[in-house]
C-alpha cells in the first residue's frame, strides 16, 4: 500500500497546488452540463473528415466514469448502450478485449477492425487478427462503431470497425494535469496519470497507466503497464503533421479452464498455478493532415506495429490437474509457444465536396499498402519451473512465417439527391498475397505455402432525412475474411485444422430509423441480414476409437438475421426541459437469429448436417437496461444486463465431459457505476461488478487460456480518486 499513499498525496498536493494558484472567485452560474452531455450525438454524423458515414449503422459511445467501470477495462459496461455486443470475459482485469456481434468470433475481437486514432492495433490483420493491444479505457475521448458496412472503408471484417479516439489536450493550456489512483477488491490498484497542452505550434497529450491484482480466482494475478504519447505540429492553418507512440505489455497468471463438474461444486477455483501469458505490442505512427481548401482534404497515416506474444503453460483437460510427476519428481515440462509480429502500414485518404444539381456532395476515396509478418515459435519443451520462464529444454515443434503484403483501394461518393435524400456507393479492391513457409511436425516437414487473390467489394447506401431530428437509413454492403494462415497450424493439441481452408465471403444489410424528439426521448432501431458463407469453425468429432476432437475448417454457409433496438428516455426532463436534474432510463434489445443453412461434417464415415444448428458463440437475445441519475456534479448508472444461451461450437454440442465444448448458458448480472466530481478539479467513482455475485460463464474454449469453462468473476469493487487542471 505504501506506493498508493504516495500517489494519493501526489494527486492532493498537485490539485491543492493548483488551486492555490488560482484567483479566488465568487462561484458563477454555469451551462447545464447535464444537458450538454446528455445531447451529444449517439450515431456518427454523414461526414467526418475524409470519412462518409451517411445510410450506416453507427454508434458513438463517451466514456464516463458514472455510466462505466473505466478503471477496471470492463467492456461490457462500456459497450452497454450499442445493441448485440457480445463481450467474452476472460478475466476481471480487463486485460484484453474481446467482442463480437451478429455471429462474429469474439475471441480476442478477431472479427471487428480495431482501430486507434484511425489506424490498426490488431496483431497481424490477415495472418493473425486477434488485438493483443489494449489501451485504458480512461485514456478514450469516444469510441465509434460502425458495423458491417464498414468493410469498403476500412477492409476485410464482418464485425465492423471500432475505433478508438484518445483523449486530446485542452489547447486553451500550456500544461494540464489528469491522475487518478483505484484500488478494489482482490488486491486491484491502478494508477492513471496523463499530461497535455499546447506550446505556441505545437499540441501534445501523453498518459502512462499501470495496473496490477491478484484476480478473483486462485493464480490469476496481472501486471499490466500502458505508454502512449502524442505530439501534434500544427505548421499553419492548412496542414499539420503528428507523431504518436503506443504501447501495452503485460504478465498475466491464466487460472485455466473447468469440467462443468469442477464448475458446479465452485467456480472460484483452479489447478494451474504455472501458465503465463505475456503480449508486448508496440505501435509507433505518423499522421499527417492538409486541407488543401474547405472543400478538399488529405490525410495520410502510416503506422508500424511490432510486438510479440509469449506463454508458457501446462495444455491438458481440467480434469487432468497440474501436479508432481510421481515418475519424474518433478512437475511436468510445459509448453512454451512464442509469435513475433512486424508490420507496416500507410493508408491516404482524400475527400472533396462539389456541387451537382444544386446539392453539395463528396467523393471520398484512399489507397492503403501493408506488409505483415508473423513468426511462429511453437510446441517448445519448457522446463518443470513454476514461475514466468519462457527458456527451453528441448527445441520448438513448429516454426513457421507468416507474410502478406495487402494492396486495397476505395471509392464512395455521397450523392445528395435533395436536402432530405442522399445516396452512397462505393467499391473497394482487395489484393492479397501471402505465403507460408517452415517446420512443423517437431520441425520434421517443411511447408511452403504461397498463394495470390483479389477481393472486389461492392456497396450502398441510402439516407432520408425524415426531419430535422430524425432519419431512415439502409446500406447493403459486401465484406469477406481471408483464412487465417496462423491457423493452418493449430496452436493446442486439441485442435485439427483443415489444410483446404477457405476465405469466408459474404455481405451485411442494414435497415433501420433513428433520431430524437426533443431533449427527451432517442433512439435507432434497425434490422439487420449477415450472409456468411464458407464460415470457419470449430466442430466436434468423433473419431473409430470413439475418442473427440475438434476441427477447424469450413463448415459451411451461415445467415444471420435480427432485430437491433436502442432507446433512451428522459424521465424528468420531459415535464422540465430546463431541468438540471434527471434520471436516464436506456435499453439496448437485439435479437440475432443466426443459423448454419448448409454444411456438414463426416463423422465415422457419415455426413451429420449442420442446417439450422446455431452459430457458435451466439446468444439469441441480448438486453442491456441502465438507468441513469445525473445531477450537478454526481452520474450513477445501475446496469442490468442479460445474455442468452449459446453453443461453443458448430455441432451445437450439448455436453464434453472435458467442459471444452458444450452449452453456455445464460446469465444476468447487475453493475453500479458511481462518479462526484467536488471542489472543482477533484472527482471520486466507486464501480461495483456483478452485484449480486451471480454465477456464470461466458466463453467455453479448447485452447489458451483454458481449455474448458472460463468462469465469470464474482462480485468485485473499485474506488478512485482523481484531480484534472
Amino acid at each position: 500500500m505504501k506506493h498508493l499513499f504516495i500517489m494519493l498525496l501526489l494527486t492532493v498536493f498537485m490539485g491543492g497546488a493548483a488551486q492555490a494558484q488560482q484567483k479566488t472567485a465568487i462561484d458563477t452560474v454555469k451551462l447545464d452540463s447535464v444537458i450538454i452531455k446528455e445531447g451529444r450525438s449517439k450515431n456518427l454524423p454523414d461526414q467526418s473528415g475524409t470519412y462518409l458515414f451517411s445510410g450506416k449503422k453507427t454508434n458513438v459511445i463517451y466514456a464516463d466514469p458514472g455510466k462505466a467501470n473505466l478503471s477496471g477495462n470492463v467492456a461490457r459496461t462500456l459497450f452497454a448502450q450499442v445493441p448485440g455486443i457480445n463481450v467474452w470475459e476472460m478475466d476481471g482485469a480487463g486485460l484484453q478485449l474481446n467482442i463480437g456481434t451478429r455471429g462474429t468470433d469474439m475471441h480476442r475481437s478477431i472479427e471487428t477492425n480495431i482501430r486507434q486514432n484511425g489506424y490498426n492495433t490488431n496483431s497481424d490483420v490477415f495472418g493473425y487478427p486477434e488485438n493483443h493491444y489494449n489501451m485504458p479505457f480512461q485514456a478514450i475521448g469516444e469510441v465509434q462503431y460502425v458495423r458491417g458496412s464498414a468493410a469498403l472503408q476500412f477492409g476485410d471484417q464482418f464485425g465492423g470497425m471500432v475505433n478508438f479516439k484518445i483523449k486530446e489536450p485542452d489547447t486553451t493550456k500550456t500544461f494540464g494535469l489528469e491522475s487518478e489512483q483505484t484500488i478494489g477488491a482482490n488486491r486491484f490498484f491502478n494508477t492513471y496519470n496523463a499530461i497535455g497542452g499546447k506550446v505556441v505550434k505545437i499540441s501534445y497529450y501523453a498518459y502512462f497507466d499501470a495496473r496490477n491484482g491478484d484476480g478473483w480466482r486462485p493464480n490469476s494475478k496481472f501486471n499490466y503497464h500502458a505508454f502512449y504519447a502524442h505530439i501534434k505540429y500544427q505548421f499553419n492553418s492548412k496542414g499539420s503533421l503528428a507523431f504518436e507512440f503506443s504501447r501495452s505489455d503485460y504478465v498475466q497468471q491464466i487460472a485455466g479452464g473447468l469440467t462443468d463438474a469442477q464448475f458446479a461444486l465452485t467456480s472460484r477455483q483452479s489447478n494451474r498455478s504455472r501458465n503465463f501469458f505475456n503480449p508486448v505490442i508496440n505501435i509507433p505512427a505518423l499522421l499527417f493532415n492538409y486541407n488543401f481548401s474547405k472543400h478538399t482534404k488529405l490525410e495520410v497515416t502510416s503506422h508500424m506495429l511490432a510486438g510479440q506474444r509469449n506463454s508458457v503453460q501446462f495444455i491438458a483437460t481440467p480434469n487432468v490437474s497440474d501436479t508432481v510427476n510421481t515418475a519424474l519428481k518433478t512437475y511436468n515440462p510445459r509448453q512454451v509457444d512464442r509469435d513475433y509480429y512486424k508490420s507496416f502500414t500507410t493508408e491516404a485518404r482524400l475527400a472533396t465536396s462539389y456541387l451537382l444539381g444544386g446539392h453539395v456532395s463528396t467523393l471520398s476515396t484512399g489507397v492503403r499498402y501493408s506488409n505483415t509478418l508473423t513468426k511462429r515459435l511453437q510446441k517448445g519443451v519448457g522446463t518443470t519451473a513454476s514461475d514466468f520462464d519462457l527458456s527451453l529444454v528441448k527445441d520448438y515443434g513448429v516454426d513457421t512465417h507468416l507474410k502478406t503484403d495487402n494492396y486495397a483501394a476505395f471509392v464512395e461518393n455521397l450523392f445528395r439527391i435533395s436536402k432530405r435524400l442522399s445516396f452512397t456507393p462505393g467499391a473497394r479492391l482487395e489484393v492479397i498475397k501471402s505465403n507460408l513457409t517452415g517446420l512443423v511436425n517437431n520441425r520434421n516437414t517443411p511447408i511452403d505455402f504461397r498463394q495470390s487473390r483479389n477481393f472486389p467489394l461492392f456497396g450502398a447506401g441510402l439516407q432520408y432525412q425524415v426531419s430535422n431530428s430524425s432519419q431512415l437509413y439502409g446500406n447493403v454492403s459486401q465484406a469477406y475474411r481471408p483464412y487465417l494462415y496462423a491457423a493452418v497450424v493449430p496452436a493446442d493439441q486439441h485442435t485439427i485444422v483443415d489444410q483446404n481452408i477457405k476465405d469466408s465471403r459474404g455481405y451485411d444489410i442494414d435497415l433501420g430509423y433513428r433520431g430524437r424528439i426533443v431533449q427527451v426521448f432517442t433512439f435507432d432501431v434497425n434490422a439487420f441480414y449477415v450472409k456468411y458463407n464458407n464460415r470457419a469453425g470449430t466442430l466436434t468429432i468423433t473419431d473409430n476409437a470413439n475418442v473427440k476432437h475438434l476441427y477447424l475448417t469450413n463448415i459451411g454457409n451461415a445467415i444471420s438475421k435480427g432485430l437491433e433496438a436502442y432507446t433512451e428516455l428522459s424521465l424528468l426532463r420531459g415535464f422540465n426541459l430546463q431541468s438540471g436534474t434527471d434520471i436516464m432510463l436506456f435499453n439496448t434489445l437485439a435479437y440475432t437469429h443466426a443459423r448454419y443453412v448448409t454444411g456438414a461434417i463426416n463423422v465415422s464415415g457419415v455426413n451429420n448436417s449442420l442446417v439450422g444448428n446455431q452459430i457458435e458463440g451466439t446468444p439469441t437475445w441480448t438486453n442491456r437496461t441502465g438507468l441513469t441519475f445525473l445531477s450537478g456534479a454526481v452520474t450513477s448508472t445501475v446496469l442490468f444486463s442479460y445474455v442468452g444461451k449459446n453453443f461453443s461450437d458448430a455441432n451445437n454440442t450439448a455436453f464434453n465431459p472435458t467442459g471444452a465444448s458444450g452449452v453456455v448458458p445464460a446469465y444476468h448480472l447487475i453493475d453500479w457505476s458511481f462518479n462526484y466530481n467536488f471542489l472543482k478539479n477533484y472527482h471520486v467513482n466507486f464501480h461495483i461488478n456483478n452485484l449480486l455475485n451471480e454465477k456464470y460463464f461466458t466463453r467455453r474454449i479448447n485452447m489458451y487460456p483454458g481449455p474448458g469453462i472460463l468462469p465469470g468473476d464474482g462480485r468485485s469493487f473499485n474506488v478512485g480518486l482523481g484531480v484534472k487542471i
